[in-house]
């Protein structure tokens, strides 16, 4: 199978939002940069299932594991993927990415079931989120969580979903004409996830715990601030979904910093 880069990289496709740059992949130390790709997992589920070998021990078992072979294409599809990034990411081929699991991020829980991990490479971040046949992957050079979400999926969990939000976010929520309210509550919840995942809690981190705010275009005037330390960002997704990442910044300068985010297709044939 001949593989093709992903959008962006050195050879590669062009990615819709790319910037001149050497460093296309984000290989150098930039703490304040993300990199995003989607990737449209029907037209790269033959091409991944024809390198599905590059998948671990572990991985190999989760798919081996679905029922439902649509769920099982998925999996395999958006891991190889993931699996490709992170080798040109390290210059290494995709079958000797070593992952692992970092410790949780809950206060007091030391056991290693927190943020996914590149064993070896401590500088390297990444997360993957799924929304149907969608996969969504973020790589930076500090801690990162990724979330995309679709209306049609979440569908009546939505209103579930704004019980659980900060007071101050449902106070926005509350704020806006009904006919963007969902629009506006899918995109708080998935900035809300993004930011759980990058601390390597995941939502038993407590959804109402921490306030993230909603998408920068609707956020009222006295909205608090977001998480100290991290800066969230809403990313374009494709019709019916809302996506977002949330970065840890780095440094004394990190507050109200708005770190460089490049998204781009990821093409595999």
């Amino acid at each position: 199978m001949t593989e093709s880069l992903p959008a962006g990289a050195a050879g590669g496709p062009p990615g819709p939002h790319d910037t001149d740059t050497d460093d296309p992949l984000g290989t150098a130390d930039r703490t304040d940069a993300v990199d995003v790709w989607t990737l449209w997992i029907p037209d790269h589920a033959a091409a991944a299932a024809a390198r599905s070998g590059i998948l671990d021990t572990e991985e190999a078992n989760r798919a081996a594991g679905f029922q439902d072979p649509a769920a099982r294409t998925r999996f395999v599809t958006s891991h190889v993927g993931l699996r490709v990034l992170l080798g040109v990411r390290l210059g290494t081929a995709p079958q000797d990415v070593t992952l692992v699991r970092e410790r949780c991020g809950m206060p007091g829980c030391q056991k290693p079931h927190g943020r996914p991990a590149v064993a070896g490479h401590p500088g390297v971040h990444f997360s993957l989120s799924h929304a149907g046949d969608i996969a969504l992957y973020a790589l930076a050079a500090s801690p990162v969580g990724a979330d995309i979400e679709s209306l049609e999926l979440v569908g009546g969990g939505l209103e579930r979903m704004a019980r659980r939000l900060h007071p101050d976010e449902r106070r926005a929520l509350d704020t806006l004409h009904p006919t963007v309210r969902q629009e506006a509550l899918l995109g708080c919840w998935v900035r809300k996830e993004a930011f759980l995942k990058g601390m390597g809690t995941g939502l038993p981190g407590g959804v109402g715990a921490h306030h993230v705010g909603l998408a920068a275009a609707l956020a009222p005037a006295w909205a608090p601030p977001g998480p100290d330390g991290w800066a969230l960002l809403d990313v374009p997704a494709p019709d019916g979904c809302h996506a977002a990442v949330a970065l840890r910044l780095q440094g004394p300068a990190g507050r109200g910093r708005i770190p460089t985010i490049r998204t781009s297709r990821l093409l595999m044939e």
